[in-house]
């Protein structure tokens, strides 16, 4: 079976978690500040925090900008659903903005329609507004930022699939444009820690909120205790927080996959510009890159035109997988889900969603794809679809 996504290691990778095993630190060493500091070089940001999962990440941004009980957190329908629960975690409720039918990004047309409605009506406004780069592609995060100016938001960036992507030129992560961006390091994202996350700010308060949150709510930093230390051993719990750290051996691996990232996008960048070549002639959408974006290429998401084909969406799908192309769905919308059904949501809501989840199919992209295994998955869908 040939993966959607999968994993690069080398003996570089390997050698750097053998060295850590071999060190006096397995957690709470010098591992982890170096990887945010190389975190920090290569997104052009000015603080990283790493922890142990993109949804940590998220639940200690979402903590850090305050948001709690009462509160209302807008995302897209098209992310994985720690994107949206990272909200309820705070006691937050959530809703949702439906997507650009061109990118399947958060629209920010419908989002800024959306924010008139609700203040015309007098309702509550969004605390926090988290556009996620599906498929490594930025979202029009200069549009969703001014609108953030005239209501009164926040942002958080859900990059998980983004980083090593640029939007205007600059690096996805450099917060220009938002408060927050989240990374995840998962084996099939562009660069892994096995599993892990990071959330990058320029902002130092939200920076030191994330590091108390992912520890416990702990500190040392007699600056922020409500009494003089009583020694070197003491430290006081300030915060609720959570034990989110990011281990010695996962940051070590992250250090060494980063020196690779370049690598990693050109190569992506170079199989989806075959893809597109090999597959315009079919009968799908590709998918479409904005001239101010350059992405990462996590996912190369298709679009079946099933109004030209004979075969259900399903079928196709159910097809490639029994011939060995191990393809995805990015993804169901979070708002059809039956948890999120429970708390009021309905089909039918965000129908540009849902329509792009009755066609959508992601193809298998990853690091050192070889050619043939390329060619298989351009014929097999060829042959199916034909």
């Amino acid at each position: 079976m040939i993966p959607y996504g999968k994993q690069d290691i080398n003996q570089q990778d390997i050698d750097a978690v053998i060295d850590v095993l071999r060190s006096d630190f397995l957690t709470q060493g010098p591992k982890v500040p170096l990887f945010e500091k190389t975190i920090n070089s290569v997104c052009s940001s000015q603080y990283a925090v790493a922890v142990n999962s993109a949804t940590s990440a998220l639940h200690i941004a979402c903590l850090a900008l305050g948001v709690s009980q009462g509160d209302l957190v807008w995302t897209t329908p098209i992310t994985f659903v720690a994107s949206a629960n990272c909200a309820l975690y705070c006691g937050a409720s959530i809703d949702f903005v439906d997507i650009d039918p061109d990118t399947y990004n958060l629209c920010p047309i419908q989002l800024e329609k959306k924010l008139q409605q609700t203040k015309q009506l007098k309702q509550p406004l969004p605390k926090v507004v988290i556009p996620v780069h599906l498929c490594g592609q930025s979202c029009d995060m200069q549009a969703i930022h001014q609108l953030s100016l005239e209501y009164g938001f926040s942002i958080i960036e859900d990059a998980s699939h983004a980083i090593g992507g640029k939007y205007q030129e600059h690096p996805i992560g450099n917060c220009l444009y938002s408060d927050i961006t989240i990374f995840s390091f998962h084996p099939v994202k562009i660069i892994t820690t096995a599993e892990g996350g990071a959330a990058t700010t320029n902002d130092p308060q939200l920076a030191d909120k994330m590091a108390l949150f992912r520890s416990h709510g702990i500190t040392r930093d007699e600056n922020l205790m409500t009494e003089p230390s009583h020694g070197a051993w003491y430290y006081q719990q300030i915060e609720l927080g959570f034990n989110y750290r990011m281990t010695e051996l996962q940051a070590a691996l992250g250090i060494s996959q980063l020196s690779r990232i370049n690598e990693f996008i050109s190569e992506r960048i170079q199989l989806a510009e075959v893809y597109n070549q090999q597959l315009k002639k079919l009968p799908i959408t590709l998918p479409k890159q904005l001239k101010e974006s350059s992405s990462s290429w996590h996912l190369y998401v298709i679009q079946l035109q099933l109004g030209k084909i004979t075969k259900t969406h399903q079928q196709v799908f159910e097809q490639l997988r029994s011939s060995g192309i191990g393809v995805n769905l990015h993804y169901i919308p979070v708002h059809i889900q039956p948890y999120y059904q429970e708390l009021g949501f309905k089909p039918g809501q965000f129908p540009v969603a849902e329509s792009y989840y009755r066609q959508a199919i992601s193809l298998p992209l990853f690091h050192h794809m070889s050619e043939k295994q390329f060619k298989r998955v351009v014929n097999t869908l060829t042959d199916i679809l034909e």
